[in-house]
């Protein structure tokens, strides 16, 4: 009879639990409950096969929905957020086991040695926080974010096939939600002004939507090259897919995600043109220039909206004739913020405010001159600039940061594309890249690299790039063996 017991422990301790969660269920009339005895199994697979656990991870990554509580104090991410925490419990214990876990060449790119300062920035900004509560929750996000989807990669995707299926993998998800909002909207006639309603929850908002999805998208043209011979069934099928995205992309109404897929192809001609070196520089130089425009004797304050006469608008033309105008009231907002953001920053521009901290102190910096019918913001949104975002709440070296990182992300991403001579390997890299570059603008009109979506298709490209250049030097070293010999 013990041995019996023995011999079937688990069994017995499965069968047990799942009793246990249906009585509970039973009793309370909860249904999360019910998601206990599927937790007990993913850590029961966790521990037999982590790299099949990790699959399943990225596979719930698109469909996770966020659950707030405690009066919308409090949210979670189901179920990608608790699967984090227990990816991240996990890999603590084997990397203080062994720290050597983590390979040298690994530890020796300059992505790495950017993203660790970044990192160490975000904790001397904690430290210096006046919101030392929300700070430390985004410490902790960040932690788990960087964890799972910069670090764990680097076991997950090792051939060809891993790519491939990475891309199936969170693809498939992807292409469901989008499914199901634009069957949503459909039913709301497509409306502009009903667009943030057919979210049905699965994004925070429509520009979080248009971020992910415009994101991804160029991963879906550079696998049309790839499908090249695969037969008719598989092109045809891989383009309804792209009109698909398309289709979504229009209809979520982002000026911001339009612009980032234009962005991304100029990114991925210059790569392959040797020219993407100077895009960035540019790009920075063309900002500098404007601020020195703008900045001197307040000329900015000859751009202030007129309060009557800009607001939302409920057709998207018309919202983005308004654009232009400098009617729209969204457009007006973010001038609103940045100016506060800007102004806020000449008090803490070493540390920042802290992370999380800029909605408590922004207004005092605000001029109300450019005010806008949402300037009480009661949803707390921020900057609407990444790069502001890091001034204002972790301070210069955490912007400086970011606009480094970006540069030598596409720097290397040339490297690697000209250094390989593999066919896949160099498409590949040109789509994370583009990928990467659409992020970029995203991120220019708004702050969502740390949402879980975002932080997926920005952190996973970095460290396949990561990847990818390790494979190239050592298929060059191969290559310069086999020509010496």
């Amino acid at each position: 009879m013990i041995a019996a017991l023995k011999n079937n422990w688990f069994n017995i301790a499965a069968f047990s639990f799942l009793l246990l969660s249906v009585m509970l269920f039973a009793y309370t009339g909860n249904y999360y409950i019910l998601l206990a005895p599927v937790t007990f199994l993913y850590v029961v697979l966790l521990g037999v096969n982590w790299q099949l656990a990790y699959w399943i991870f990225l596979f719930t990554i698109p469909a996770s929905i966020q659950i707030n509580f405690s009066n919308d104090t409090m949210a979670i991410t189901l179920p990608d957020e608790p699967i984090m925490w227990m990816l991240l419990l996990l890999s603590s214990l084997v990397f203080f086991r062994n720290p050597d876990t983590l390979p040298k060449w690994w530890w020796q790119d300059g992505i790495v040695f950017i993203v660790v300062l970044q990192y160490i920035v975000t904790i001397v900004a904690v430290i210096f926080s006046k919101m030392l509560f929300f700070s430390m929750k985004f410490l902790l996000a960040k932690t788990w974010l960087l964890v799972c989807y910069f670090i764990l990669p680097i076991w997950i995707f090792r051939e060809k096939k891993d790519f491939i299926k990475g891309f199936m993998v969170l693809l498939i998800p992807m292409l469901i939600t989008i499914i199901v909002i634009l069957i949503h909207h459909s039913m709301l006639n497509f409306s502009f002004d009903k667009v943030q309603k057919s979210m049905t929850g699965l994004y925070y908002n429509h520009v979080d939507y248009s971020t992910v999805i415009s994101m991804f998208f160029p991963l879906l043209l550079i696998a049309w090259p790839l499908t090249k011979g695969r037969g008719l069934i598989t092109r045809f099928t891989l383009l309804v897919i792209i009109l698909i995205f398309i289709a979504g992309i229009i209809f979520s109404y982002a000026r911001a995600a339009v612009v980032g897929i234009a962005f991304a192809v100029v990114v991925g001609l210059a790569i392959r043109m040797k020219l993407v070196n100077w895009i960035m520089p540019a790009f920075y130089a063309m900002i500098i220039l404007l601020m020195c425009y703008l900045v001197p004797n307040n000329k900015y304050i000859e751009f202030r909206p007129d309060y009557n006469k800009t607001f939302m608008h409920k057709n998207f033309t018309d919202h983005l004739i308004a654009t232009f105008r400098g009617k729209d009231m969204s457009s007006m907002e973010r001038l609103y913020r940045w100016i506060a953001a800007v102004r806020m920053s000449n008090d803490r521009p070493i540390t920042g405010y802290g992370p999380r901290a800029f909605y408590y102190y922004y207004k005092p910096y605000a001029v109300t001159s450019f005010q806008t019918y949402v300037s009480r913001n009661p949803e707390h949104s921020t900057t609407h600039n990444y790069f502001l975002y890091m001034l204002v709440e972790q301070g210069w070296p955490a912007m400086l940061l970011y606009a480094l990182l970006i540069v030598v992300i596409f720097a290397k991403a040339q490297r690697i594309y000209h250094r390989f001579k593999d066919r896949f390997y160099r498409l590949v890299t040109i789509g994370l890249a583009m990928t990467i570059a659409v992020g970029f603008v995203n991120n220019f009109f708004s702050e969502l690299i740390e949402t879980h979506k975002v932080a997926a298709l920005f952190f996973i490209p970095l460290a396949m790039l990561i990847i990818l250049d390790k494979k190239s030097r050592d298929e060059q070293e191969r290559l310069n063996g086999a020509m010496a010999q």
